[in-house]
């Protein structure tokens, strides 16, 4: 081992300890406390807007030199307005009820004893995460508001901007009296990080990735401490024969263009075969007029009238484009649909635009994802949006947490038993 990489590897680790030193402290703050906390984080952050926008230019121009696609430029851009979106973020887990001691169940054995089980917090909490430097703050307030301690190892393509927020962080927890080691920034220059993280037990409880496949898959099957799967998005939108046509088309733009660098981005549109040809070239131009080029069979597509298509290949159906990209295939209804989605489908968000109550049943009772949209965007796929206040990520497993991860999903819980002096015969 290279001294270089020693070094590293030791800083994980000493903040791993440190970070398992104070998680008793935050595990006991009052929610009144937590919630002073994250407002007074969401203000200095506005206060500090401009100095975050000079760390994050330098993570741009850096980026741009990199030959980074403009898909990853937006992920890793911060203005003003998304700066104040960062900032409400906070302001709305404040207002979220805190978790932490919420009786879930109880009862009473024969004996005398009194049960019941109560969330508790995970309590130091690894974040694998690419260049999204909101994820920084999303994973310090949730993670506050939950009594979880943060190890946050961002992209090296961040890290200007990750450790300016940080900083901000650290300095709002001083002001209050506590450890700054209750949010800390791990060394981004190698991967060789990651796996220092991802395999400390006994000092790390849980590790989340959030990014691309290829990183998330790098992090479930080599991480030894347990580990919280969000996935990434191959997300898809069905417009049936029965759809209202302009609705249809609107939810599937929105779901692409809105921003199509997220994991909730709309990536295959499905043609309901029963469509007039009309009808199923309007929704192919609408994307195209959209600014999006649209990959598929073209010879399927020109049947109908399409042009300017780019053939597609199995990279097209089974990954994200994360682009002004999407894949289109024309299917055979509903049943079509669902066999292509369970074929291709991350398991994130899939939707449908329908007005017939059984079809849309039918699709929403047999897609397998963490989400299905009926009549609306995949956008929506947003713990902010569901109202929890900035995410953790969205999982895309079936074991503890499903869809946008919140306050509860990092919680675990343990039993209290009170007794009298009872003893077991």
């Amino acid at each position: 081992m290279t001294d270089s990489r020693a070094t590293e590897r030791e800083e994980v680790l000493t903040k791993a300890r440190a970070a398992k030193a104070v998680a008793p402290v935050l595990a006991q703050l009052p929610t009144s406390r937590k919630n002073e906390i994250l407002l007074a984080a969401a203000a200095e952050l506005i206060a500090k807007t401009d100095d975050i926008i000079a760390a994050n230019q330098q993570d741009i121009d850096s980026g741009r030199a990199e030959g980074l696609t403009e898909a990853l430029i937006d992920r890793l851009s911060l203005d003003a307005t998304r700066i104040e979106g960062i900032a409400g973020g906070l302001r709305q887990v404040a207002g979220l009820k805190d978790p932490v001691g919420e009786v879930l169940t109880g009862g009473v054995m024969p004996n005398g004893i009194q049960m019941r089980k109560v969330r508790v917090p995970l309590g130091v909490m690894g974040m694998v995460y690419e260049a999204r430097p909101n994820v920084t703050v999303d994973a310090f307030g949730l993670a506050l508001k939950s009594g979880n301690v943060p190890l946050l190892r961002g992209s090296r393509t961040a890290r200007n901007s990750n450790a300016k927020l940080v900083e901000i962080l650290q300095g709002v927890l001083a002001n209050f009296d506590l450890p700054r080691e209750i949010v800390q920034l791990l060394p981004c220059e190698s991967h060789d990080s990651v796996q220092d993280l991802i395999t400390a037990r006994g000092l790390v409880d849980v590790v989340i990735p959030r990014g691309g496949a290829r990183l998330i898959e790098t992090v479930v099957t080599n991480a030894t401490v347990p580990a919280i799967e969000t996935g990434s998005g191959n997300c898809h939108f069905y417009i049936d024969r029965d759809a209202d046509l302009e609705q249809g088309i609107a939810m599937l733009i929105n779901g692409k263009v809105r921003r199509c660098s997220v994991c909730n981005a709309t990536e295959t549109a499905l043609i309901d075969a029963g469509l007039p040809d009309a009808d199923k070239l309007a929704v192919v131009r609408g994307l195209q007029e959209a600014g999006v080029t649209v990959h598929g069979d073209v010879a399927e597509l020109e049947a109908f009238g399409a042009a300017d298509i780019v053939q597609a290949d199995d990279t097209d159906w089974g990954e994200e484009y994360l682009t002004m990209d999407i894949a289109a295939r024309v299917v055979d209804g509903v049943g079509g649909a669902i066999a292509h989605i369970t074929r291709w489908s991350s398991g994130h968000t899939e939707g449908i635009a329908s007005n017939n109550i059984v079809t849309a049943q039918r699709f929403a009772d047999e897609v397998d994802a963490a989400a299905v949209m009926v009549n609306a965007s995949t956008a929506f796929t947003d713990g902010e949006q569901y109202g929890m206040g900035a995410e953790i990520g969205i999982s895309t497993q079936k074991l503890h947490a499903r869809g946008p991860m919140a306050l509860p999903e990092l919680t675990s819980t343990k039993w209290i038993l009170q007794g009298t002096g009872q003893t077991r015969p």
